[in-house]
């Protein structure tokens, strides 16, 4: 394979276009100003207005979400994973159909692998506005979000309604449900109920990684932050890692798989053949199979990233949890 330029396949902090108009809760209040970026792939967005920087996937999604303080992202489900770390700011995370199972809170650098088969759902609880940056499993994300279904009748007395076909149509800016597709149906009391329980003592200690505990770890190798033998135990289609200054080789390396560079702290300079960047906090690189790159830190000081690579690991259900409500498993759309 002949090496490409990697600049064309950065996608930078500063250059993120927002969608504020992403999902279903985007008019109702204490939702209704937080942001939704698609970086690689198209995510779960529910709107023809989202903006996607990079189409092409490599078996998962990357995308993140801004928010202000005190806006919550509303109760959801996905159908494969969802893996967060903290790129600036407080973010309080909860779970259960009601929001009231379990909750944790999560620093900068922080991790969390939120489990298919339940609700979750985020919020800033920081001063200023803070961003969480996403991996979602498999090329398609499952084919989109599974609402709890309090989401999705608020939300339609704000003028949003999610059609049968996973778009979104406002009727506050004139459009109504086309001829032919009906509302997206809400789950029932029998499909609620096959959702689980969780207690933070269960979620914590096999879901959430602390960013100072996963630096601790790579003293001169990478961390294994989630895979099969992993940090956090899971097999979710990728693995992901935490490098940081002295636990890589700086010497050329050849990717065998598809590898996403997402910086946290510092800055970091990737060489290949014919060029090189230099990436920030919240830059992020998606570097092919077969591409000779070499990286490391390019200034003193503290020094992190987290990188994504595939595996041969179907994307699905985390692993060794619960079996996935039947809800999921057949879609919605």
């Amino acid at each position: 394979m002949n090496a490409i330029d990697l600049n064309r396949r950065i996608v930078r902090y500063g250059d993120l276009v927002p969608c504020r108009t992403a999902f279903i809760d985007a008019h109702t209040p204490g939702s209704d100003r937080k942001e939704n970026f698609t970086i690689i792939g198209g995510g779960v967005s529910e709107s023809a207005d989202q903006h996607v920087h990079i189409a092409d996937t490599p078996g998962f999604n990357i995308g993140a979400a801004g928010q202000p303080p005190k806006c919550r992202n509303s109760l959801h489900a996905h159908r494969t994973a969802e893996v967060f770390f903290v790129l600036s700011g407080r973010w309080r995370f909860f779970w259960g159909s009601s929001g009231d199972d379990g909750e944790v809170v999560l620093e900068e650098g922080d991790v969390i692998n939120i489990p298919t088969g339940i609700f979750r759902g985020f919020e800033n609880i920081g001063t200023d506005y803070g961003m969480i940056m996403a991996v979602l499993g498999g090329d398609d994300s499952g084919g989109g979000v599974v609402w709890a279904p309090q989401v999705i009748n608020e939300a339609g007395a704000h003028g949003l309604v999610l059609g049968e076909n996973g778009a979104l149509y406002d009727s506050k800016a004139g459009a109504g449900l086309p001829d032919g597709i009906l509302p997206m149906p809400t789950l029932t009391d029998a499909e609620m109920a096959q959702f689980p329980t969780v207690t933070a003592d269960e979620f914590v200690p096999c879901f959430v990684a602390r960013y100072w505990d996963m630096m601790a770890m790579a003293d001169g190798q990478p961390t294994q932050v989630i895979a099969a033998d992993g940090m956090l135990r899971d097999r979710p289609g990728f693995r992901l890692q935490l490098l940081r200054d002295g636990s890589i080789e700086e010497a050329p390396y050849t990717t065998a798989r598809h590898e996403v560079l997402m910086v946290m702290r510092g800055h970091w300079r990737v060489t290949w053949d014919g060029g090189q960047a230099s990436l920030g906090p919240g830059d992020v690189c998606a570097i092919p199979p077969h591409q000779t790159v070499s990286l490391a830190p390019s200034m003193s000081g503290e020094a992190s990233l987290f990188r994504v690579i595939t595996t041969d690991d179907v994307p699905g259900p985390t692993s060794d949890f619960h079996e996935l409500p039947a809800a999921l498993r057949r879609g919605r759309n």
